[in-house]
């Protein structure tokens, strides 16, 4: 199974949509995911227990290196997006995923869509999972999102995720003699 390593600069959709290999690694650039972490989405999604059509492996910072108002707030968005999307993945906003191409590219596209990945790879009929990885202070660059200027955007991209789950199509197919 080959493997991309993508940092995105601008839109991760357009980077990830032209890939060539089957999987694809996607983690901030600000460096707060640490590089050597991939390793151990990949041996999850490549495991002999890995679940049939396992889809997504998405990091989990467990320990974050953030402020008290950033953890708390997205402890509360994460357990208002796993209540309503019911997607079970404890940590959406960690910038350090694994995915099938195949499974990203069948996704709608969206501006900032990765924190809807888990909910939207399970709306495709793909499994989920999620693995611990390591969080680092910010080494560069200033964060761009903050309570206020994301939690408007956030529930309007919350709820427009819902609306899709509810009129996802799962087509039966079955063979005519």
């Amino acid at each position: 199974m080959e493997l991309s390593i993508i940092i995105p600069v601008s839109n991760e959709a357009d980077s990830i949509v032209s890939l060539v290999d089957e999987t694809a690694s996607v983690l901030d650039g600000d460096g707060q995911n640490d590089p050597a972490d991939i390793p151990g989405l990949y041996a999850a999604a490549t495991a002999l227990d890995a679940p049939a059509g396992l889809g997504l492996v998405a990091g989990w910072r467990k320990r974050r290196r953030d402020s008290w108002l950033k953890r708390l707030s997205s402890r509360i968005a994460n357990g208002m997006r796993r209540r309503l999307l019911r997607d079970n993945t404890p940590d959406t906003g960690c910038g350090l995923k694994l995915f099938r191409r195949d499974v990203f590219q069948a996704l709608p596209q969206f501006d900032h869509m990765h924190r809807f990945l888990p909910a939207l790879v399970l709306r495709a009929g793909g499994r989920v999972g999620s693995v611990a990885v390591r969080h680092r202070p910010r080494k560069q660059g200033v964060s761009k999102y903050g309570v206020h200027n994301r939690l408007w955007a956030g529930l309007v991209d919350l709820l427009g995720v819902r609306w899709l789950q509810r009129r996802a199509l799962r087509p039966v197919v079955s063979e005519l003699d």
